[in-house]
């Protein structure tokens, strides 16, 4: 497989623990979120740089492309100008799955991606003539806490196939576990027994080089988790939000003028998350409680000192996105932090891997081959 705007590597990482599948090349921009990659799945397959630099020569044969490619400026991909800025990353994706020949390609992006100009277009692509026609494409919103994250992240799957088209993976949880399937994965889940108080605020000195340039890392999970030295104001703030409370429960010496002038939305902002619920998404300022429902979600009514208050920490936020315990980082505090926030959780992406798996191998009936004609039953083609 290929892996495309591959950040940090969250859907490698679920495609990877599901077994079977090896990539081949990975492509990413940022440096830091490049250097977690091949901390975690090898340096050797990782282009680090601009995407369209690398040529179509490099690119390999590949059953599959995976990526996220960047939702803005794909409007204009119908002109097929090359020198569009605005079209040249999605542009990039189309060339990538076009030197490839994946028998399977999948695109993730945000939730709102599926009723867009942008997304319309994408479809248009796949018709007679279209840079896609080969494929047939199936999209859908997924939850992630339908798949076993405790989160309730959308976003918008897109499965393209040029060997029969292939439905979404079915849910594995829902939210009463009344239904046959698993019970929603909690907060409680995913971070319960780790300290109420971190003991340090920064990462650990250590550097690694990685293609040729200084990286702080790579850090252990369990060195992520580092707290933050909130002001006096801000713990007193935190201290007045209850579990699924958020900036409407501060009394009115401790509203911000924006907030005091803001009577309604924004109802997750200074939030605090609830134990036996998933989390909301977690964004790449996660350790900002003014940005979202971030507050740790340990908080007593009836006894001030049964309270933690703060914001969660990278470890946290990790286990939460569904990383592994083993997986291991690379970068700045900020840049982990984007790192965490940007990802695809894991456990989605396995899911999906997993429901891919017997279509790439030809385990499926009715499923084609490459070439139009029908796979057979029990092929034993590596994904």
């Amino acid at each position: 497989m290929i892996d495309l705007f591959a950040g940090c590597g969250g859907m490698t990482s679920g495609f990877v623990s599901a077994k079977g599948y090896k990539p081949v090349m990975a492509v990413e921009w940022e440096l830091a979120a490049a250097a977690t990659y091949a901390a975690n799945f090898g340096e050797r397959h990782m282009r680090w740089g601009d995407i369209t630099q690398v040529p179509d020569s490099d690119i390999p044969e590949a059953d599959l492309v995976i990526g996220g490619p960047p939702c803005q400026g794909f409007s204009n991909l119908g002109t097929r100008d090359v020198n569009d800025p605005r079209n040249k990353l999605w542009k990039e994706y189309i060339r990538f799955v076009q030197h490839a020949r994946p028998k399977v390609f999948v695109i993730e992006n945000v939730d709102r991606f599926r009723k867009s100009t942008e997304f319309a277009l994408l479809l248009q692509e796949t018709g007679e003539g279209g840079l896609l026609e080969e494929y047939e494409l199936t999209h859908e919103i997924l939850l992630a806490a339908d798949y076993g994250a405790p989160q309730r992240r959308k976003r918008t799957i897109v499965i393209g196939s040029r060997i029969g088209k292939i439905p979404m993976p079915e849910p594995t949880h829902e939210p009463s576990g009344l239904l046959g399937l698993k019970s929603w994965r909690t907060v409680r889940d995913a971070i319960d027994g780790l300290p109420a108080k971190p003991d340090v605020t920064d990462l650990p000195t250590s550097r690694t080089d990685y293609f040729g340039q200084s990286i702080p890392g790579p850090f252990k999970s369990s060195e992520l988790h580092i707290g933050r030295n909130p002001t006096p104001r801000s713990l007193e703030r935190y201290d007045h939000i209850p579990p699924g409370g958020g900036r409407f429960d501060l009394p009115d010496h401790l509203l911000s003028r924006c907030w005091r002038e803001k009577k309604t939305g924004t109802t997750d902002v200074m939030g605090r998350m609830q134990w036996d619920r998933p989390s909301l998404t977690i964004r790449t300022e996660f350790f900002k409680p003014e940005k979202g429902q971030y507050l740790h979600p340990q908080w007593d009514a009836d006894d001030a000192g049964n309270r933690v208050n703060r914001p969660i920490t990278h470890r946290e936020a990790a286990l939460l996105q569904t990383f592994p315990e083993e997986f291991v980082w690379c970068g700045s505090k900020i840049e982990i932090a984007r790192q965490i926030g940007n990802a695809v959780p894991p456990v989605l992406a396995k899911a999906i891997a997993q429901h891919l798996k017997p279509y790439l191998r030809g385990a499926v009936p009715g499923a084609r081959d490459a070439d139009g004609s029908e796979m057979l039953v029990g092929a034993t083609s590596e994904a």
